[in-house]
Formats: C-alpha cells, structure tokens, sequence
C-alpha cells in the first residue's frame, strides 16, 4: 500500500515530466472555463437587464376589473335552429369596485410585497399650438414608489404631484416644449380639462412610456377621467419576480378581478430569455466535453509513456486502487489549476470587454454579471471535469500486467 502524500507525489512528478503536455492541457482547461465564466456572465447580465428595463415601465402584476361577457341577444330551444353572429361589446373603463377593501387584501397575500391605486385613461396634453396623445396615470406617490420608482428615474425636477403638478414622460415633454414650471393643459376623451404645472421629467427606460406618461395625482385623475373616487387597475409587486405568473394565477381564482403577471405581458422576452439560457446551456457542455476530451487524451498519452514506471510501482506491491488514484489525482489537478488559471482569464475578458465596448455615450454596451457564485460553479465543475476525464486512463493504468509494462516499457 503507497502512502496517499507519495500518490500525491507520483502524480506531481508524471505532471512535472511532461511539462509541454500538462502547459498545454492547463491552457485547453483555462481557456475552456475562461468561455464559460465569460459568456454566463455576459448572458446572465443581459438577461438581468433586459429583466430591469422591461419592468422598469410596469408592475410585476396588474390587477383590473373583469371584462364584461358578451351575451346572446336570444336562447334557442333544443327543437330551434339559429344562425347568428354576436357582436362583442365594447370595452370601456370601468372602475374597480370596492378597491380599498380589495388592496388591503392584496397586501396581505403571500410573496405580495406592495400594491397601489392607479388611475389610468387616455387623453391630451395642450401646451400653446402643441397637442399630444398621451396616457393619464393618476397615482399616490409614496404608494407608488415600490411599485416604479420613478423618483430614482427623474431626469429634471421634483417628484411632487401637490398643487395639480404633473410629471411628464422625457419625450413629451420635449415634444411639448415644455419645462419646469410650464403650464399645460390636460384634457380627457370627452374634451373637459384642466391646467397642470410641470414638476418633474422622467426617462423610465421604455420609449412608449416616455412619450405619452402624464402622471398626476390619483385625486386629480379620477376627477378629470370622471372615475368618481374609483381607480381602473391595482398594480403590485411580488418579493420573487419569477413567481409573479403562479400569483397572478392564485389571485384570479380567489378574487374575482383579472390578474396579469409581467410574465403574460412579455411572452415574447420571456422566449427570447430562454433561448438565450439555452445557447448558453449548450456552449456550456460542449466546452466541458472539449475539455474533458483534451485532458483524457494527455492522460492516455501519460499512460503508454510511463508503462515502465507504473509496471515497477505494481511490481513492487502498488495496489490497482494506488495507480487509479495517482491518475485521477492528475485529472483533479489539470481541472482545479485550469479553473484558476481559466477564471483569471475569463475575469481578463470582462474587464476588457466592459472597459472597450462602449456605445457613443461611454456607457458600456452589456452589463456583466460576474458573481462569486459564478466562478466557484466554474471552477467546481472543471475539477469534476478532471476527475471524470482521467477515469479511463486511470483504468487502463491499473490494468497493465507488472512484468509486461516493465519489459515493453
């Protein structure tokens, strides 16, 4: 029986004798995992900003009112025949009924983080020979804020709604000329309106929001959308992102409102999210079997050059489970130095991607999202990756016949 510390030494020394072969397995391994550590980055950051700016413009889940059902103007009997074609209603605004019972229910359901009131319609905005469509979205700040933080996204004045104050969207208000202080008119579908003073711009990240968003307070909205203390929607958000389908669903069944999740809003980034996972998914694994591939193939080249030297350790009594540890040693040790070096690497890669790819503006084109988690992942997974790949050639090892290996050798 060898000593593990001697296993541990053969093995060191088979490494250190075929020093051109192991630097170009380190390298194979370090530039395997410098792939993986840097595209899962890369990828992962884009996902998570795709994620932020898409819910930087709405709430993980809305809640509205029921549509109203459309019913057949007449009932046949079993004994009638009847050819009709019923027109759907037109939907219009209708208020939440009940909605601060309803809110306080909300809050108090599981993985519900915040809800808030919002009133919401179209309309106008009037400033001198300029007319804009716009969106009115009447809010309670304080109660508005886990919700969108739109306070965070002022790109000029207060976020202040007292005194009939109105914060426009970035791009109507340029398209009104319109500034701190201006005055403006907002006026609803039926053509009633008021006179608003402009407290605040706001850029939230997504272009139909910024050129169309008044925001008012709910009061003043529900009294120039005519809503009589009503509010036509609930937004909320949930402590999980990715568990707002599942609570959407729970509160249709519960409630009888329609609930609609981010998830249901955004079905085509959601697919464009898991087709990157799975690119990323698949690189991964071709990456490792490339790897795996690289180090098996030096460890069995390892193997028929060193046929005299295992066939003396067998000779003198090395145990077939001595030799097989000595080779899987080696293969722990291309993959956990790989790791090092790989990461190292991959961490080179993001800093030079992040310091060059710049768009006009010097902001970087891509976030990065190199997390601790993420390079320990990496570097577990080409340990076991060495391990995995020096099983065959371990095999083979301790398979050799003493006195055969010592004279062929």
């Amino acid at each position: 029986m060898i000593p593990r510390r001697i296993e541990w030494y053969i093995a060191y020394r088979f490494l250190r004798e075929g020093s051109t072969q192991t630097l170009l397995i380190f390298a194979g391994a370090a530039v395997g995992v410098a792939v993986v550590v840097f595209l899962t980055a890369l990828i992962g950051g884009l996902q998570e900003s795709l994620i932020d700016t898409t819910l930087g413009s709405q709430p993980h889940i809305v809640v509205e009112r029921l549509d109203e059902e459309t019913r057949p103007v007449y009932t046949a009997s079993s004994t009638e025949a009847v050819f009709s074609r019923v027109q759907p209603r037109t939907q219009r605004e209708r208020p939440l009924n009940r909605w601060q019972q309803l809110a306080d229910q909300l809050g108090a359901e599981p993985g519900v983080a915040a809800v808030a009131p919002v009133a919401s319609g179209p309309g106008f905005a009037v400033r001198g020979n300029s007319r804009k469509p716009i969106q009115v979205l009447g809010i309670r700040p304080d109660e508005y804020t886990p919700i969108i933080d739109l306070e965070d996204r002022l790109t000029a004045g207060d976020y202040s709604l007292d005194g009939s104050g109105v914060i426009l969207g970035s791009t109507l208000a340029r398209d009104l000329g319109a500034d701190i202080g201006d005055r403006l008119r907002l006026v609803n579908a039926a053509g009633e309106g008021r006179t608003f003073t402009v407290r605040g711009i706001v850029d939230v990240g997504a272009e139909a929001a910024n050129e169309s968003w008044a925001i008012i307070a709910l009061r003043d909205a529900q009294s120039l959308l005519d809503l009589r203390g009503g509010v036509t929607r609930l937004e909320l958000t949930v402590d999980e992102i990715f568990e707002a389908e599942s609570i959407a669903a729970r509160l249709r069944q519960t409630y009888p409102v329609q609930s609609t999740s981010w998830q249901e809003a955004n079905r085509d980034l959601l697919t464009g999210l898991r087709s990157q996972s799975a690119s990323s998914t698949m690189i991964t694994v071709f990456v490792i079997i490339a790897v795996a591939l690289g180090i098996a193939s030096v460890l069995i080249v390892s193997v028929v050059q060193r046929r005299g030297q295992i066939g003396v350790l067998r000779a003198m009594g090395a145990p077939m489970s001595s030799v097989v540890r000595v080779f899987l040693i080696q293969g722990a040790l291309v993959g956990l130095v790989g790791s090092v070096l790989g990461t190292l690497f991959g961490w080179l890669l993001v800093l030079f991607f992040v310091t060059f790819a710049r768009d006009p503006e010097g902001d970087s084109l891509f976030p990065i999202d190199l997390t601790p988690e993420l390079v320990i992942g990496a570097s577990i997974l080409a340990t076991i990756t060495g391990l995995i790949a020096a099983v065959a050639p371990a095999r083979q090892a301790a398979r050799l016949d003493p006195s055969d290996a010592i004279n062929n050798g």
